[in-house]
Formats: C-alpha cells, sequence, structure tokens
C-alpha cells in the first residue's frame, strides 16, 4: 500500500469524486460516518462529547461527525472556529447541524469555556493540510485541550502535526487515539510522533484506489494483502535441498544463545538446511539445544578465528552473538571480500564495519543488514537528531551501499537500495526483549536461502517476525514474551499464510 503526501491524497479524493460522480460534501460524509462507526464501537454513549472543530475541511468532518453522534444518541456539544471564513462544505455542515443542536462560536479566546473532566474530546481543529506552525486562536485551543486529562481522539491526523514532515516545536494535539482515513500518514511512523498520535487506527472511507496507480511515492505500508501474493507454495516433489543450505556464522563463549536463537528461527522459518560455524566451546550448547543443526567448529574455543568454505550454501548470515575481536573482524573482511551473493549482516558484525568503515565497498549489492538504532547510528557515524533523520540518514546509507537497510523498531522500516522504504504493519512493544532480532535475522536469512529475492526476504522476514511477536503477545502477555516464544509461533505466520 503506498503512502501518500496530503497533496496526492487530495488528488486521489478528486479522482474518487470524478470516478463515481459524487461531490466532496458526500465524500465528507463517508469519512464521518467511518469515523463514527469506529467511535462508536469504542466508547461509551453515556459519557458527553465536546467536538472541536477548524474552518476547513477537517473542520466540516467534525461537524459531520456531531450530526452523526447526535443522531445515535450521544450528548455532543459541537465548537466551530469562527475567527475567519469556512469552506463551502465546512459550512454545508455547520447549517445542517444547527439544526439539530447549538454549535458554539469561537472566534476569540474570550469565547473559550473551561474543559470538564469526565468527557470525551474529538479534534477536527486542522487536517492533513497543514504546513505552518500553529499559533494564535487555534494554539490556544490545542493547549486548553491538552491540559484537560479526557481522551483526546483526532479526526485523520492530531491538529498542528505535520503529515508528511517532523512535527516543529508549536502548538500540536496530544491525541490518545487517531482514526486516520483510508491509508495510513508518513507521520504515523516516526516514533517522535507517538505523543502526539496515540494509538492510530485505519478507517475505510471508500476511495478509489486505484487511482493512485500514477501517483509515485518512496514510502509503503507492507500489509497481509501484500504478503500473501508473495507467499511461495513448497512443491510436492521436493527435498531439504530444495529449500536453501544456510551458513550462519555466529556466537562467542558466553554469547552462545544468540547462535541457537538465529539458527532455530532459520528452520522454523522453512528453510532445508542449516549449518552454524561457531567456537569450540559452543559445541555442547548448539549440538544438544539444536539437533538438527549441522556444525562447522572453529579452531579456536572462544571466538570465530576462520571462514569455513563458502561452497555450496544458497545464503549466509553473519553478527548474532559474534563479538568483536580482531581475529573475527579479520573474517568479516575476508567474507565481504569472497562473497558476491547478498549477505545478511547483523549486531557484532555492523559494529565491526562501524570501525572500518572502508570495508563497506567490499559489502555485495543487495545484501541485508538489520540495525537497531543505536547500530545505525554508529554505521551512519552521528547521533540522530530525531526519528526523521535516523530515517532520511538510512535511507542515505541504503542509496550510497547499494543495500537493504531494516531499521528495527515499531513499524520496521525496510528501506531499499533505490531510497524507498517498506514500513511493517506487523509486531508490538512486547518484542523488546533480547534476542528478538537474533530471530529476525534468522528469519530473513532462511527466506533469502529458499530463493526468495533480498527485497522480498527482507519484507516478508519483518512481517512474519512481528506477526510471531503478535501471536506470542496473544499467548503469553507482551510482558511476560521472551525471544524463543517468537520462534515457537513461526508456525502461525505459515498457516495463516501458506
Amino acid at each position: 500500500m503506498k503512502i501518500l503526501t496530503a497533496a496526492q491524497i487530495h488528488q486521489l479524493d478528486l479522482y474518487t469524486q470524478e470516478e463515481e460522480h459524487i461531490t466532496s460534501l458526500t465524500l465528507m460524509e463517508r469519512a464521518a460516518e467511518a469515523f463514527v462507526v469506529w467511535f462508536t464501537k469504542h466508547t461509551t454513549i453515556q459519557k458527553e462529547v465536546w467536538v472541536f472543530c477548524g474552518r476547513g475541511n477537517n473542520g466540516g468532518d467534525g461537524l459531520a461527525i456531531s450530526c452523526l453522534l447526535i443522531n445515535r444518541g450521544y450528548k455532543v456539544k459541537p465548537f466551530i472556529v469562527k475567527s475567519g471564513k469556512l469552506t463551502d462544505d465546512c459550512q454545508a455542515n455547520l447549517t445542517r447541524l444547527e439544526k439539530l443542536t447549538e454549535v458554539v462560536s469561537i472566534v476569540t479566546e474570550a469565547d473559550l469555556v473551561k474543559i470538564p473532566a469526565d468527557i470525551l474530546i474529538i479534534d477536527a481543529l486542522l487536517g492533513s493540510g497543514l504546513n505552518r506552525p500553529v499559533i494564535d486562536l487555534y494554539a490556544t485551543i490545542i493547549d486548553r485541550i491538552n491540559a484537560s486529562e479526557n481522551t483526546v481522539y483526532a479526526v485523520d491526523v492530531p491538529s498542528g502535526l505535520y503529515s508528511d514532515y517532523p512535527a516543529q516545536h508549536a502548538a500540536i494535539i496530544t491525541a490518545d487515539h487517531t482514526v486516520t482515513f483510508q491509508m495510513p500518514k508518513l507521520m504515523l511512523f516516526l516514533s517522535d510522533h507517538e505523543t502526539y498520535t496515540g494509538q492510530w487506527h485505519i478507517v475505510n472511507i471508500g476511495l478509489k484506489m486505484e487511482g493512485t496507480a500514477d501517483l509515485l511515492s518512496d514510502y509503503y505500508y507492507t500489509d497481509a494483502a501484500e504478503i500473501q501474493k508473495m507467499i511461495r507454495k513448497r512443491p510436492v516433489f521436493s527435498h531439504k535441498g530444495t529449500f536453501g543450505k544456510v551458513l550462519l556464522i555466529a556466537g562467542s563463549k558466553g554469547m552462545m544463545g544468540a547462535a541457537t536463537l538465529a539458527a532455530r528461527s532459520i528452520l522454523r522459518s522453512g528453510a532445508g538446511l542449516v549449518c552454524v560455524h561457531i567456537p569450540g566451546s559452543g559445541v555442547d550448547i548448539v549440538q544438544t539445544l539444536i539437533p538438527e543443526a549441522i556444525l562447522s567448529i572453529d579452531k579456536d574455543k572462544e571466538v570465530v578465528t576462520q571462514l569455513p568454505d563458502l561452497d555450496g550454501y544458497s545464503a549466509v548470515g553473519i553478527g548474532v552473538g559474534l563479538g568483536e575481536h580482531p581475529y573475527t573482524a579479520d573474517v568479516l573482511e575476508e567474507l565481504l571480500v569472497s562473497s558476491v551473493e547478498p549477505l545478511v549482516i547483523d549486531a557484532s558484525a555492523l559494529n565491526i564495519l562501524s570501525t572500518h568503515p572502508h570495508w563497506i565497498t567490499h559489502i555485495p549489492p543487495n545484501s541485508i543488514l538489520t540495525p537497531h538504532p543505536r547500530e545505525l547510528e554508529r554505521l551512519a557515524g552521528v547521533q540522530f537528531k530525531n526519528s526523521w533523520e535516523r530515517l532520511h540518514k538510512a535511507i542515505e546509507l541504503a542509496k550510497k551501499m547499494q543495500v537493504i537497510i531494516v531499521v528495527k523498531g515499531a513499524y520496521s522500516a525496510v528501506v531499499m537500495p533505490t531510497g524507498v522504504v517498506h514500513f511493517n504493519s506487523t509486531g508490538n512493544s512486547g518484542m523488546a526483549t533480547a534476542g528478538s532480532g537474533d530471530v529476525l535475522t534468522g528469519v530473513i536469512t532462511s527466506l533469502l536461502a529458499q530463493g526468495y529475492s533480498p527485497e522480498e526476504a527482507a519484507k516478508l522476514g519483518v512481517f512474519a517476525h512481528g506477526y510471531a511477536g503478535d501471536a506470542a503477545a496473544a499467548k503469553h502477555s507482551k510482558a511476560a514474551m521472551i525471544a524463543s516464544d517468537l520462534i515457537e509461533s513461526l508456525p502461525e505466520f505459515f498457516l495463516d499464510f501458506e
């Protein structure tokens, strides 16, 4: 699913109106109905609702929402900012609403009233087209709403927050829920914005999505529909060689758990065979915990010092639990120089790369790097000021290095060598636990070995990993789940999508 700019969404609105021969007012009514359907499922009719509406079309949405809630039996107190001219659709909905109830006009700050406790607030002041910081009367209203302790529901976007750019130091609604129309906006995927958006939800307002075909975007949202198209069937006449042979170079003394997590997830994700190259001290651990794995044993007992023969492997992953010993760094350099096929590079291997930046030119094109934010900072050589800068530095690095960078976190961003970004739709905060990244490395490497392209392996792997995380959270809770639970929940992804 494409993530569109505010201007592109406006184009899609116009396309829908033209194709369906409907007016913008009808489309506004659809949006209001979709919001109200969601709102009434998640709130109680016993609480009074205050709706704050601006002069533009977002305000028009709020006025239409007020009408619908009144008709459903809610006690509604609507407010309209009248410090300037209203848009035509906003005025039309105001006229309708005034036939049902009194609408409080706000012209100056003197018109503002104290917001009581224990009500629900709907924010429909400013929409996704905002392109400058909020000041004056609107800013005062936003500050008053934020100062209250009531639950706030934002219509499409929290007022004051840009849909396509990072937040500025200005008045912005801090919503508990953002009910956004048709498709997610870029601002929803930036961690700095969580304070403003709260939990966000997509409601369908019936836009004609074929109208996006000619709209160019650098941002996408990977949902279940896309993943379903990507999954391959396993042939009846197949054997373990059909599904790839993985070499995992991992582990060091005291960090063999990472190697076992990655190796187990490789097998749970469908690869036919995994060979784990580990230091000698890890043999009993891996042999006991993963009887299905083949071992390649380094001559050193504590760290990896040798690069095994690479012949015959469909994919190679390196880094989990590896440590950063100079001999291990030499192994990584040898692997980079020797390899022509894409690699999966994670954890210690990324940290080694950050201290040897001149090795970056040896990374095979389309390799998949899976840094968490701090590892990305080390690779970039800068400390990021905010999540917007982090995202764009990842884009810059992916294009420069011609690799795929998976920036791990909520809505993990899969950044392609072209600079195109695919945000993930699965996963939860329970996955912020030791070893979760090791499992992801295993899943992606497994898919790469099975013949998925690097782009597919990265997107599919991140989605499957998050899906398993959601299944694990449902079973164990977010607080109690551990990385091993992700591995044991991977079958649920394949059961649902194969």
